[in-house]
């Protein structure tokens, strides 16, 4: 039943990303992304998390392009998908970078690591999908 669970995830995160791709990519050309590192991350928080908390990590992770320059482009949403099928996780966030070599300076950031002490305490669980767009 886990592993269920984890690869209806698995496939939802990949079903957003390949919307987000397609609809990010209508440059003039129609092709701006391919060849872009992609980095999807979904957070599920624990429970008694308040709105306000959850507000304080959006407001943390929002910052980050203009602390991190290696983000090239950045959005953010919570799931409305009438399927049922997160298993908790609400939100999503999405980064595009040029290369490995901007998310190579994104990871270890100071920006980042700061993030990182916003959300841990709030975190139950986080799913980060990576990729390059294709075609």
């Amino acid at each position: 039943m886990k592993r269920i669970a984890i690869c209806t995830v698995l496939a939802a995160t990949i079903l957003v990303a390949a919307v987000v791709s397609l609809t990010t990519a209508a440059a003039p050309e129609g092709k701006a992304n391919l060849g872009k590192l992609r980095h999807v991350v979904m957070f599920k928080f624990k429970d008694g998390t308040t709105p306000e908390q959850v507000k304080s990590i959006e407001d943390a992770f929002r910052a980050l392009p203009s602390k991190i320059p290696e983000i090239v482009d950045f959005e953010w949403g919570t799931n409305n998908s009438p399927e049922n099928k997160a298993d908790g996780f609400t939100h999503c966030f999405f980064l595009t970078f040029r290369d490995d070599a901007g998310r190579a300076v994104y990871l270890p950031h100071p920006a980042h690591k700061e993030f990182g002490k916003v959300l841990r305490p709030h975190m139950e669980k986080v799913l980060v999908f990576d990729y390059v767009a294709n075609e």
